[in-house]
């Protein structure tokens, strides 16, 4: 049996904060606001998998009131979440994921962004799509305030 998840994930830019994306430290003067380590790729593909499984979304798993999180890497959550899908006999067919943000320009990372997250949830590169978009100068991402992040993702469960 097959199963989609679709998630999703927006992180205020805030001045003083590594911006971490797909697991990947990306130089720029800002980064994501967040309990964790506000990864928000990363976030959007927990809340996709977890979907799929029915399972609630990030914040019922990882809640950001448990100081267990407090900077915690969210590709490291990630994995707890993969190995739940294991657990349950599901492998992942594939993931596709859009970041959307007016800056940094995203397309230098991804590939990187795709070594980090490829292991993890234990797929191949052809089976992680990783698409980069702006807002067009609209809403809080278009004005540089925000990156948001969508993912679906496709699981097969055991018959």
């Amino acid at each position: 049996m097959h199963k989609i998840g679709f998630g999703y994930d927006i992180h205020r830019l805030e001045a003083g904060r590594k911006l971490v994306l797909g697991g990947v430290d990306i130089p720029f003067r800002a980064g994501l606001a967040g309990h964790s380590d506000g990864d928000a790729l990363a976030h959007a593909v927990i809340d996709a998998l977890l979907g799929a499984l029915g399972e609630g979304d990030i914040g019922s798993r990882f809640p950001d009131t448990d100081p267990l999180f407090k900077g915690a890497r969210s590709v490291g959550l990630l994995g707890d979440v993969v190995g739940l899908l294991r657990e349950r006999g599901a492998e992942i067919v594939n993931v596709d994921s859009v970041i959307v943000a007016e800056e940094p320009k995203m397309g230098p990372h991804i590939p990187a962004m795709k070594a980090v997250l490829c292991p993890v949830l234990g797929i191949s590169a052809t089976n992680l799509g990783i698409k980069a978009k702006t807002n067009e100068g609209l809403g809080p991402v278009g004005e540089k305030r925000a990156i948001a992040c969508y993912a679906v993702a496709l699981i097969r469960l055991p018959d």
